[in-house]
């Protein structure tokens, strides 16, 4: 019997077809592995002794106050190794929540399990600076049974969630509208600063980022009423809508689309109180009155007056973090960011080191 042996060319286009095909395999049926259970649900066991979970994280309830007075960050970026951290510029926007509104609660949520040493003392001073403001309350929530008993129910439970290309931004998006549906009060992201207090704001807004759009860095829905109809509808516009693959789609695009069912409107001019039903929509620029197209004006000592002056009748200061993450603000220079800080969330900002 002769047996064929393939000369090296044959070889050759055997192993690319075959590596071709491997290939194609991969990509069609490889998905990413939801990263919940390093990330978002244990806390690390080699070194329990040294880290432990804060009282407020382990055992204390999430008790918002029932008429609204309350303001709510959260913080989803994965924290495998059990270690409770905040920017400087993330411990800004809590300070200047807190600070500008003395008699609300704030809330910063921690989807990943954290914690740090004895004593309320962190070894991280922009985080005890927080912590000398006694409506600051750091909470983790489980992910696992935070949409329990909510439209999201299921869908949580399904780890859709943990399979979206932008999963940190996507996980924000989801917890605003779920805590809001589920407590009622006010949403903030972590990348503003807050100039004045909400006292004076009829409950139930957003703000316009345009025309087209109405932007979701800035909620407010009351626990009851118009808010929780609307909470409602923006928790189960999620639930038929989410898409992994569109960064705005699941934040914007969902007060957006909402706002222009509630209120038969197609753009934010006219998406006025009396049209959508006791919801205000306010200006530009009540919370975003400097873009994202011109953030810059934020960093650059060229820009301090121009700047300073566009933000006069802001109640708060969007400063649009994924674009100006990387730009640094060294602390004492003359650029708006700064300026604001040293005003509004002063023990952040002079704890902070040289770089804010």
């Amino acid at each position: 019997m002769t047996i064929w042996i393939a000369p090296k060319r044959y070889k050759r286009r055997i192993s690319c077809v075959l590596l071709i095909f491997a290939g194609v395999y991969f990509l069609y049926t490889w998905e990413p592995v939801p990263p919940g259970h390093n990330c978002f649900q244990n806390m690390p066991d080699d070194d329990g002794d040294r880290i432990q979970l804060l009282e407020e994280l382990s055992q204390a309830a999430l008790q918002p106050t029932s008429d609204g007075r309350n303001i709510f960050f959260h913080e989803t970026s994965c924290s495998a190794d059990g270690v409770l951290r905040l920017s400087a510029r993330q411990a800004c926007a809590i300070e200047s929540a807190a600070r500008t509104n003395p008699g609300w609660n704030i809330f910063v949520l921690f989807a990943a399990p954290v914690g740090f040493q004895n004593n309320r003392s962190t070894a991280l001073p922009v985080i005890d600076s927080l912590l000398q403001y006694r409506n600051v309350h750091l909470r983790y929530v489980n992910l696992t049974t935070y949409g329990n008993d909510t439209p999201l129910d299921e869908w949580m439970q399904s780890g859709e969630i943990y399979r979206s290309q932008y999963m940190n931004s996507h996980l924000s998006d989801v917890m605003r509208y779920l805590t809001l549906y589920k407590y009622g009060g006010t949403y903030l992201d972590l990348d503003v600063i807050v100039r004045r207090p909400f006292d004076g704001l009829e409950a139930n807004y957003a703000g316009a980022e345009s025309v087209r759009w109405v932007a979701a860095g800035v909620l407010n829905f009351e626990p009851n009423g118009h808010g929780h109809e609307l909470a409602d509808m923006c928790v189960r516009d999620l639930l038929a809508n989410f898409n992994g693959k569109d960064w705005g789609n699941n934040g914007p695009g969902v007060i957006t689309r909402v706002l222009q069912k509630y209120c038969h409107a197609r753009t934010t001019v006219h998406m006025t109180r009396e049209r959508c039903k006791h919801f205000t929509v306010h200006p530009i620029k009540a919370f975003y009155a400097i873009g994202f197209d011109d953030f810059k004006q934020f960093f650059e000592e060229s820009f301090l007056e121009q700047a300073l002056s566009t933000l006069n009748q802001s109640i708060v200061v969007h400063v649009w973090n994924k674009f100006s993450k990387s730009h640094p603000v060294v602390v004492g220079s003359r650029v708006a960011y700064g300026v604001l800080a040293d005003q509004h969330c002063p023990k952040v900002y002079r704890s902070c080191g040289k770089v804010f």
